[in-house]
This record gives structure tokens, C-alpha cells and sequence, in this order.
């Protein structure tokens, strides 16, 4: 008898996920399986229809919100509605939690048999912890991407918490140098990679400030070549930000160009976020640096409780990535800490060692991540012979066990 899974995904990222999780899933089950859900051009490549297209979630921009929310709310109850109606084993809500965990709520409101499983563990870590034990009324498993969260969702009172592992380590032997990329990684001129950003805004506000740091690095170091990884969307947006830089600037969207860059480039200037982990499983040294809007500044400071906003220093436990956010995101500073990475220094090894440990921390090599993901999915999802699920309380089951072997 097939399972029946239902999945939603709000935005690009999950969409990849969900996607990487029903290819997991249906090998698990020998293609015994059924998917309906919400999601985008990666879950409909898995011949998984979306109930609606994923752009009617996207918002862009504080002024966009009003307009956009009523067609937001019916498309949150449009999503619960098919999901009681269709009564699956189980529901899976894949990151996004403004709109996901909406939809939970009201599916556990009204059909609280259907177990729930949030793929993502909310950053509760860094702020509004109480939503960890808010959770428990409707999430029965989550399944963590960074293994701290586990630990912190356990303290906070949250959920039962897995750690099936971050997608990137499924990318390692892509991400790191073979023999020739460690030799032309110590080429003169050495290849910077220079990271802006993946959304509009946040290229047209860390271009400048990148673009005048590198003239300085190139003023105290000497020549370097300049790499810009692009999505193909932004590509354009990219190149207009760096026309005026007065260090030229190549920039890139082929995938495989891309991890040939990470491969052989001798260090980094990133924006915070996935990409600082990206940099360090590639064992690049880098810099980070972020600005957001004084508002969204101020709120920051209010709830973001964290040693670090860098993802490569949180999960190695310690501030090994220089970081400057704000006002310290200037020029001058970032072109300090981005020189003497770029030659044999105690900086530059002091983050090469640190990286060294990523693996063993992450668990890399040790399965896949979307395979553990669909052994407890498939756990809480519960038998496939017609016997009558437990409660929610199903999901209370042992990570240890969960996680599988290794």
C-alpha cells in the first residue's frame, strides 16, 4: 500500500530540498510512494504538480507586503484546505515558516491525526526562541540542517529534533581542490572570489562597498583576478553594479564554472549566509561582511541573539571568519582583514585548520542527507497496511535511532 506524502516548499531553497527528499523518498519505498504539494520547477520536475505557482509567495520589498497578502492568506488556506481534504500519511512543510507554518496550524487545528514534519529547523537559535515551544502544538519531528540545532531545540523546549545534515556536504567532492586546483590555487595573480549576493537588493547594496575594498586589496597586494559568481537571473543586475569597479571583475553563472572557481580561488569576500559554508567546506579563507537597512538594523539588535551571523563560525563553534556588519562594513576594514589572506599568514591557516574540522562536525560522507530526511519521514509517516496511525505523539522517537547508521 503506497504512502501518501503531501509536501509544501515556499521559496526556491525548499524547492530544492523537497525535490532532493521525494527522489529520496521514492527510492526508499521502491517508487511506493505519492506526492501532492506546493512547490516550484524542481518538485514539478518531479512530477509533482504545485497546487499554485510558487511566485504568488514571493514578496520583495517592506512596501510590497500590504498588496500582496490577501492573495498570501488564500493561498494558506487553499493549502490547508487540499491537505485535510486529501488526508496524507504525512505533511511535510519545508522551510519558509511565515507561510509553512501557517499552514500547519490550521491543518493540526482540524485534522490533528496528520502528522507533521518540518524540514528546516527554524532559527530559533539566533532569535525569537520562544517559537521552539510554540511549535510542539503543531510540528511532531524537525529535521535539522546544522548539527547544533538539535541540542538547542531541546533545551528551548521545542519539538523532537533530527540532524539529517546540510545539503552541501552532499557537494564535497565538487567543492574541494583536487591536485591541479591546489596548484593553481597558489598561482600568481591569486583569484579572489567576490560573493554580493543572491537577491537584488542585497547586490546593490554590498557592490559598492566590495568594489572599493578590492581596489584597496589590489593597491597593497598587487594584481589579483577577480571572480563574481551570479545566479543566471541576477546576471545582469551583477554586471551593472561592477561596471564602475576599478579592479575588473569577471563575472560567472555556469554551475560548473562556479565550483571551478571555489575550487582554485586563494580567498574570499562574501556576504553572510549560505555561501560562508560553501567557502569553508571549499577550504577558501574569506571575509564577511553585511548591511541591511536601518530599520531592519534595529530590529536586529532587538531579537538576534548570536556570538556570530556568519553560518561557517556557528557551526565550528568559534569566530574563526573576520565579520563586519553595518557601519564596520567599510572599505578600509574589509581590505585589512581580505590582504593577508591572500599569502601564507597565521590569518590564512588559522581558517584553513579551522575548516579541517567541518567534516567530522557535519557528518560529511556519512549518507545523504535527503536519505536521512525520508527514513524519518517515512518513520512518522507511520505503517503502510492500512493500521490506524497513533497520535502525533508517533514522532517521539530517539534520534540515535532516526538517524540511521554512521
Amino acid at each position: 500500500m503506497s504512502r501518501h506524502i503531501f509536501l509544501v516548499a515556499g521559496e526556491e531553497s525548499g524547492d530544492r530540498l523537497g525535490a532532493a527528499l521525494i527522489a529520496a523518498l521514492r527510492q526508499r519505498t521502491q517508487g511506493q510512494v505519492q506526492v501532492s504539494g506546493v512547490g516550484g520547477a524542481h518538485i514539478i520536475a518531479e512530477g509533482v504538480p504545485s497546487l499554485f505557482p510558487l511566485g504568488d509567495l514571493a514578496i520583495m520589498g517592506f512596501t510590497a507586503i500590504p498588496a500582496r497578502l490577501p492573495k498570501i492568506f488564500r493561498r494558506i488556506r487553499e493549502t490547508a484546505d487540499a491537505i485535510v481534504s486529501a488526508k496524507p500519511d504525512v505533511l511535510v512543510i519545508v522551510d519558509s515558516p511565515e507561510f509553512t507554518h501557517r499552514v500547519a496550524r490550521r491543518v493540526r487545528a482540524r485534522a490533528p491525526e496528520i502528522p507533521i514534519v518540518d524540514y528546516v529547523c527554524p532559527s530559533v537559535w539566533a532569535w525569537r526562541s520562544s517559537r521552539a515551544r510554540t511549535m510542539r502544538a503543531y510540528v511532531d519531528h524537525v529535521l535539522a540542517l546544522l548539527p547544533f540545532e538539535p541540542k538547542v531545540m531541546a533545551e528551548l523546549g521545542g519539538p523532537p529534533c533530527s540532524y539529517v545534515g546540510h545539503p552541501l556536504t552532499e557537494r564535497v567532492h565538487e567543492l574541494r581542490p583536487k591536485d591541479l586546483d591546489k596548484r593553481l590555487r597558489l598561482t600568481d595573480p591569486p583569484l579572489l572570489l567576490v560573493l554580493p549576493g543572491s537577491r537584488t537588493g542585497e547586490v546593490r547594496r554590498m557592490a559598492p562597498v566590495f568594489g572599493a575594498a578590492i581596489a584597496r586589496v589590489a593597491e597593497q597586494f598587487g594584481a589579483i583576478e577577480t571572480v563574481v559568481p551570479a545566479v543566471p537571473r541576477l546576471a545582469d543586475t551583477v554586471r551593472a553594479e561592477i561596471a564602475s569597479w576599478r579592479v575588473p571583475a569577471r563575472v560567472i553563472t555556469d554551475a560548473d564554472e562556479k565550483l571551478e572557481a571555489f575550487r582554485t580561488a586563494r580567498a574570499a569576500l562574501t556576504k553572510s549566509g549560505t555561501s560562508t559554508l560553501e567557502l569553508a567546506i571549499s577550504g577558501v579563507p574569506m571575509v564577511a561582511a553585511y548591511r541591511v537597512p536601518l530599520i531592519e538594523e534595529l530590529a536586529a539588535r532587538l531579537l538576534v541573539n548570536v556570538p556570530s551571523v556568519i553560518l561557517a563560525n556557528l557551526v565550528l563553534g568559534e569566530n574563526v571568519v573576520p565579520e563586519f556588519l553595518q557601519r564596520d562594513c567599510t572599505a578600509d576594514r574589509l581590505a585589512k582583514a581580505l590582504v593577508p589572506l591572500l599569502a601564507d599568514t597565521p590569518e590564512r591557516r588559522q581558517q584553513i585548520e579551522a575548516f579541517a574540522r567541518l567534516d567530522a562536525i557535519m557528518e560529511a560522507g556519512k549518507g545523504s542527507p535527503s536519505d536521512r530526511a525520508a527514513a524519518v519521514v517515512l518513520e512518522v509517516a507511520g505503517p503502510k497496511n492500512g493500521q490506524t496511525r497513533e497520535a502525533p505523539a508517533l514522532a517521539q522517537v530517539g534520534y540515535d535511532l532516526l538517524r540511521g547508521p554512521g
